[in-house]
């Protein structure tokens, strides 16, 4: 997710998700470069609140046919807590499908 400032968040189940992928396929190098993101303060990780967990659960039942899943619920859970419009995907598809409760639409990027 992009802020207001510029400054990147990821939930805390997008940053174990992120970091899995990474090692996958470009390796523990990889995965280590993101972290250092995290501590050097360029990448936020947000934590999500018990209303953020309710999101997340209405969410995946309410676009299971898609499926949504909680990763990217989680996404849209904290977006929508910090009133955020802008994610930061490649999955254009799920984040395309939602209506989120503050704006219209998300801009997705890139």
């Amino acid at each position: 997710m992009a802020h207001a400032t510029g400054k990147l968040i990821v939930t805390a189940p997008i940053l174990g998700e992120a970091g899995w992928n990474l090692d996958k396929r470009l390796g523990p190098a990889a995965e280590a470069a993101l972290y250092r993101l995290v501590r050097a303060g360029e990448l936020t990780v947000e934590d999500l609140t018990i209303d953020d967990w309710d999101r997340v659960a209405e969410l995946t039942e309410n676009y299971g046919d898609h499926p949504l899943g909680g990763f990217d619920a989680s996404i849209i859970a904290v977006a929508e807590r910090l009133g955020l419009d802008t994610i930061a995907t490649l999955d254009h598809r799920h984040f395309r499908a939602v209506r989120p409760k503050h704006v219209d639409a998300f801009k997705i990027v890139p």
